[in-house]
């Protein structure tokens, strides 16, 4: 049995374990490299077509975005995740497949310019869209088989809608042992998801800890705070911007903004327009509206069960095209904008 890092570790993005037992090769998340970690996600540290697994624990690029790259150079094995993380990692890796083909395009105008050779994209959309063939699902506190000695179990990890911590339990030789890989772990008492799992015990565990050196805001502090913002700034007739991951956090202000409107925290203006000004927001929002049972915390849940709509007020609006969004900060009215977007160039 051996366990191989290669990604986020002592750097925070590009998540990607290898776990080699019983002569199969699994890898726990294939995601890009991103920001100052970056260094070159065009090659993959092992040759795709002997993987024979991969297990993803959430939809995040830096979690996924290899793995179109997988597919795309010669990957035929299985992709195992939860119901959920499969619908939005098909719509984020389908928006990531439009960046790299934006930004291939990009750079060969500029290459025809001054001879420079032309790059390609690190995948298409058309790969992007071919991981869907290799893909099953489970749902939390299942135990899957994924072959003879090797068992996985995805529990709730509390970060993303659908994330999970994966259990392996891999027996070989005779030995069995239990290890758990968290993933991105969230925190407690987040609105919309469940808080993260508890487990009794394991031989080895790998753990993200990116922020385990620091206490987070409670919870109940964000929606006063941001009334009080959004109040202060729609009574100097001004806009609220409010850059937000397209996925998750755009959901969470989507269920802070409900409340306050349910409140009438808002005195300047109670009725102010909102705009989801991002295309893969506007996407994720309807996966966060669909069939939740099991992923929902019991707040969320509560509202999904009497009829309502987690991010249903008045106001609400989605940018469409790239002269809509372009026009948001051109028409005076007061309002806020969840601005979320990457596909500059999207309708």
């Amino acid at each position: 049995m051996k366990l191989s890092f290669y990604g986020a570790d002592q750097c925070v993005t590009g998540s990607c374990h290898c776990l080699e037992v019983n002569g199969k090769n699994i890898l726990i998340d294939c995601g890009l490299q991103q920001g100052r970690d970056e260094v070159n996600n065009e090659a993959l540290p092992f040759h795709p077509g002997s993987i024979d697994f991969v297990l993803i624990t959430h939809a995040h690029i830096d979690h996924t975005g290899r793995v179109p790259m997988l597919v795309k150079q010669g990957f035929q094995g299985r992709i195992l995740t939860t119901r959920v993380t499969a619908n939005l990692m098909d719509i984020m890796l389908l928006d990531s497949a439009h960046i790299q083909e934006s930004d291939a395009e990009w750079k060969n105008r500029k290459a025809a310019r001054s001879g420079a050779p032309k790059v390609e994209p690190l995948y298409t959309i058309e790969d992007a869209e071919n991981v869907k063939q290799y893909v099953t699902t489970c749902e939390y506190g299942e135990d899957v088989e994924l072959c003879e000695g090797i068992s996985v179990r995805f529990a709730d990890a509390g970060h993303l809608l659908g994330s999970a911590c994966i259990t392996v339990t891999a027996t070989e030789n005779g030995v069995t042992k239990k290890l758990i890989f968290s993933g991105d772990l969230g925190n407690v008492d987040q609105p919309i998801i469940r808080n993260p799992s508890h487990f009794a015990g394991a031989d080895y565990v790998v753990m993200e800890s990116t922020y385990g050196n620091r206490n987070h805001t409670e919870v109940w502090s964000y929606t006063e705070n941001l009334a009080k913002i959004i109040d202060d700034t729609m009574a100097r007739g001004g806009n609220v911007v409010i850059p937000a991951f397209a996925v998750g956090r755009t959901q969470e202000l989507l269920y802070f903004i409900r409340e306050i409107k349910d409140k009438g925290l808002v005195k300047s203006n109670p009725d102010f327009p909102v705009y989801i000004d991002s295309p893969l927001a506007r996407r994720a929002t309807t996966i966060f509206t669909g069939d939740l049972d099991g992923y929902l915390d019991a707040d969320a849940l509560a509202l999904v069960q009497d009829g309502t709509h987690m991010f249903n007020f008045s106001n609400l609006r989605m940018t469409e095209t790239v002269e809509e969004s372009k026009g948001l900060n051109e028409d005076g009215i007061p309002k806020v904008i969840i601005s979320a977007s990457g596909m500059c160039d999207a309708g």
